[in-house]
């Protein structure tokens, strides 16, 4: 990132305004960007996921509550909010490993090929944070040569920041009935950036909400995850499930993955406003060759080796060796077919608790009678 907030070099350049940071962010590869005023942030939305209980086992929820709610915190004297967007759409409607059913509507997910595990798009290709940093601090440096005095804190997805309230108030998108951040031209298939500043610029008007009356994404949760509109219960999201969740999934998600290994995306692929986005994803996010349906074959016989040079610098690392094997042994489990007992049989020893129980699970529904 860039200068944390105590140094500031003397002899500013030129005073940053909002139009030079917008062609600042666009040269640094973002496909949004925005203003809003470093203000407190409505405590409401929040509050009630932690009194629902909907943060599951993310506990840095609502132990960086003052921290999320007030960018103040964060960067003392913080006046501006940069909000920034970079597409990750790089793929047609049926190009996941299988062919679109003949009455699907346009942006539905196909059914993973035979034998694999679906990744969610976003971890397709190389790790987002990775790409971010990288751009985060190319945009931090741009705005220091023109304002050397100015401050910054740039973050993505690591710090206590709520990149989605900050989008909507800058003007990218607007928080969908499924949760996410929404944007005209790339839909929900945005990974989402800010950068704090304590230089005051003219805001953007915040983004209206465009769903209307469509409820497509709420019943398309294979788990009624999205208990009410713009809300997530983690609790029962796959995504939560297949990547944040470390040791047993309990038996009464085991057989509802639904062909994911990691992540889910079938609230996106319902919703209208990613039909029709066209391919413009940052290079670095482009799906690799067999990332987007990986064999369970493969996945269930991986090895630390294997592992490390298959998965690390990818965002299917935060799943770590055991949390994949593990999502493939219960995807191995629900398909009814014997053939996956030789695979599941040595995961019985497996030194992770989860992976044992994920074998069990599923061999004591491959085994019976």
């Amino acid at each position: 990132g860039g200068r944390g907030p105590g140094a500031r070099p003397q002899g500013v350049t030129a005073p940053l305004d909002s139009a030079l940071v917008k062609a600042a962010a666009r040269r640094a590869g973002f496909h949004e960007v925005g203003v809003a005023r470093a203000e407190p942030l409505d405590p409401r939305p929040l509050d009630h996921v932690l009194r629902s209980g909907w943060q599951a086992d993310m506990a840095w929820l609502g132990t960086q509550r003052a921290e999320r709610l007030d960018p103040d915190r964060l960067l003392p004297g913080a006046r501006s909010v940069v909000a920034l967007a970079l597409s990750y759409r790089g793929e047609a409607p049926g190009e996941e490993g299988g062919a679109l059913p003949p009455d699907a509507r346009p942006g539905s997910p196909p059914g993973p090929a035979p034998g694999t595990g679906r990744v969610a798009r976003y971890a397709r290709g190389r790790d987002y944070h990775a790409v971010m940093k990288r751009r985060l601090k190319a945009l931090v440096a741009d705005l220091s040569a023109h304002d050397a005095g100015a401050r910054f804190f740039p973050s993505a997805d690591v710090a206590p920041v709520m990149e989605k309230a900050w989008a909507e108030r800058a003007g990218l998108g607007w928080v969908g009935k499924n949760g996410c951040l929404i944007t005209p031209r790339h839909g929900s298939w945005v990974l989402l950036a800010t950068v704090l500043t304590d230089r005051a610029l003219e805001p953007d008007a915040p983004h209206p909400e465009r769903c209307g009356t469509c409820r497509a994404c709420l019943p398309a949760c294979p788990t009624g995850a999205i208990p009410e509109p713009g809300f997530v219960d983690s609790t029962r999201c796959l995504s939560f499930w297949t990547i944040e969740r470390r040791g047993e999934i309990p038996a009464a998600m085991a057989g509802r993955l639904g062909g994911w290994v990691f992540g889910c995306d079938d609230c996106q692929a319902a919703c209208p406003w990613n039909a029709e986005v066209p391919p413009g994803a940052d290079p670095e996010l482009l799906p690799r060759e067999g990332q987007a349906a990986i064999p369970l074959a493969g996945l269930l016989a991986l090895t630390e080796a294997e592992y490390a040079r298959r998965f690390h610098g990818t965002s299917l690392a935060r799943a770590r060796l055991d949390g994949l094997q593990r999502n493939a042994a219960l995807l191995a489990g629900a398909t009814g077919e014997a053939r996956w007992i030789p695979l599941l049989r040595p995961l019985l020893r497996s030194p992770h608790d989860g992976v044992r129980a994920a074998a069990a699970w599923a061999l004591g529904r491959l085994e019976r009678p």
